[in-house]
């Protein structure tokens, strides 16, 4: 059902209760009071007959109906056309889930059309009926309360954000092998929270600023003021929970250099380790080949060989494999090989 709130305000302390939208437009027309009208993704239908009671722009309704829109406050005449992104938080999935509210403000009307569950417009209902008073100041109270329950409900939303930034920066000396995903994908939601709450500063700073051409109930206005004042801190905290998330990507990629770099310099120097030990291997190989190469002719078995019958032919054999060794071993030493 897409009409879930539709009701005639007189006064703020009588609630007329018609039962379809053509006996909520003869009600208002009757007692001049305000009609408030809740639609939930509505059709083409309704949607229309609310346009064209209230002469409402087709550039806005073509924006309330297709959805997809950003935060902003436009001014039709007399109407005022706003886009709330109400936001909540999912802590299992670590994800901000987000709404789309969009209100029709007039001299006596209330159109609001939900495209998600969020926010739960009963709450602003019950509480602007329990308070005649603000009630009765139309259709600017109205616009007021349903802006500081948007406002209200970003504070759970920030407290879940600020939870997952300490928790990544825990993760991120901790050498957490996921922790780049979660950075980016964390990054990725302050952004998107970022673009709905960035533009009610300058929503609230319009609204305050024609509120005396469009004569702006003095107690509205404070109270719009201090919504605004919540905006403006929620703002600052979310903008430096980019500057922090860009830091932690900052951080997580000098960490990872900076380990790639010590398995380089490790294996570097286990390189550098293995070729001292061959060259040490290869050095005493040689000094080995030699006497085991002149032993080798000498062991031949061949009779005529040169100096096979000399009486010197021994020590000289002999005096040569030393002479060779000890000269290898100099000339390895000298190299730094051994």
């Amino acid at each position: 059902m897409a009409l879930v709130t539709n009701a005639v305000y007189v006064g703020g302390t009588e609630r007329l209760t018609p039962t379809d939208l053509t006996r909520t437009f003869e009600l208002m027309r009757e007692t001049g009071g305000m009609g408030w009208i809740g639609l939930y993704r509505p059709e083409d239908e309704e949607l229309r007959a609310v346009a064209s009671e209230f002469g409402l722009h087709p550039l806005a309704v073509e924006d309330a109906a297709n959805g997809h829109q950003r935060a902003k406050l436009e001014r039709y005449g007399q109407t005022l056309f706003v886009v709330l992104r109400p936001a909540r938080y999912v802590d299992a999935e670590e994800k901000v889930e987000f709404g789309e509210l969009h209100l029709f403000i007039g001299p006596d009307f209330v159109v609001t059309i939900r495209h998600a569950e969020s926010p739960d417009l009963g709450l602003v209902r019950r509480r602007l009926e329990a308070d005649p008073e603000l009630l009765g100041a139309g259709p600017q109270a109205v616009l007021y309360a349903l802006l500081d329950q948007v406002v209200d409900e970003y504070g759970p939303v920030v407290e879940g954000l600020e939870i997952d930034i300490d928790e990544i920066e825990d993760e991120l000396f901790g050498g957490e092998p996921d922790v780049s995903r979660r950075i980016y994908e964390l990054h990725r939601e302050v952004i998107a929270f970022q673009r709905a709450t960035q533009p009610l500063e300058d929503m609230l700073a319009s609204l305050l600023h024609g509120s005396e051409k469009y004569r702006l109930d003095s107690e509205l206005g404070r109270n719009l003021r201090d919504v605004q004042d919540h905006v403006i801190r929620i703002v600052e905290r979310v903008n430096t929970f980019r500057t922090l998330l860009q830091n932690a990507l900052t951080v997580h990629s000098t960490l990872v250099a900076q380990r790639q770099n010590e398995e380089m310099t490790h294996l570097t120097e286990t390189s550098l380790a293995q070729g001292e030990e061959v060259k040490r291997i290869a050095s005493w190989a040689a000094i080995l080949f030699a006497p085991t190469l002149v032993a080798s002719i000498y062991g031949m078995n061949f009779d005529n060989m040169p100096e096979l019958h000399w009486a010197l032919g021994y020590p000289f054999a002999v005096a040569l494999m030393i002479g060779l060794g000890l000269g290898l071993f100099w000339a390895f030493r000298r190299n730094d090989w051994l």
